[in-house]
This record gives C-alpha cells, sequence and structure tokens, in this order.
C-alpha cells in the first residue's frame, strides 16, 4: 500500500488540476481521507489523484471545523450503544444539517474529479 501511494505521487499524474490544500485542514486529515476514498473504490495511481482531487474540493467548500463536526456526527450515529447521546446525533436536526453540507460537498466533489 505504502509504495503505491508514493509511486502514485511520483507518477504526477497530469489528468486533473491540482489544487492547493486550504491550510486549515492538517495533513493527516487528508490523507486519512484518500486512504479511505482509496479503500472504496480502488487503490491505483489514477484512483489517489481522484481522491486527492475529492478532498481538496471538500476542503475548499467547507471549512475545517465543520468538516470535523460532520464526521463526528456521522460516527455518533454508526455507534450500537443505546446511549442518549447516540440519539441525539441521530435525531437531531442540526445534527442532519452539518451531514447534508458535508454531503453536498462531497457530492460536488466527485462530480468534478470522477
Amino acid at each position: 500500500m505504502r509504495s503505491l501511494l508514493v509511486s502514485g505521487f511520483l507518477l504526477g499524474a497530469t489528468a486533473l488540476p491540482a489544487l492547493a490544500a486550504p491550510a486549515d485542514y492538517p495533513t493527516a486529515a487528508l490523507a486519512d481521507y484518500v486512504l479511505g476514498c482509496m479503500a472504496a473504490k480502488g487503490q491505483t495511481p489514477d484512483v489517489l489523484q481522484r481522491c486527492a482531487c475529492s478532498i481538496d474540493r471538500i476542503a475548499a467548500r467547507l471549512p475545517y471545523e465543520d468538516y470535523v463536526k460532520a464526521e463526528t456526527v456521522l460516527r455518533m450515529r454508526r455507534e450500537t450503544t443505546g446511549r442518549d447521546q447516540v440519539v441525539m446525533f441521530r435525531s437531531s436536526p442540526w445534527a442532519q444539517e452539518m451531514v447534508d453540507k458535508l454531503r453536498r460537498a462531497q457530492i460536488e466533489a466527485d462530480l468534478e474529479c470522477f
């Protein structure tokens, strides 16, 4: 996996224009997104470039703080315990609004990058 990532970066595919990621997204968050995207869509140099494009586009549309909040809501929704806090994340309009903003940004990024 590591050699695939390195070779993908070294190839420098030019099919997609590169965007500079906003400074407020930490490198670890960008890498985490790209690795998850590649796990879902394939582990090729082309998919690496497209997944990197996707998170760059998301970062251009959604402040990092909002991204973290939406990801937190999604993680809490995956919890299987019946705690009141988990129910709050599943049924609250404010939580759904956060997730909707992230989903819209992801859809737009996918349309542009894939």
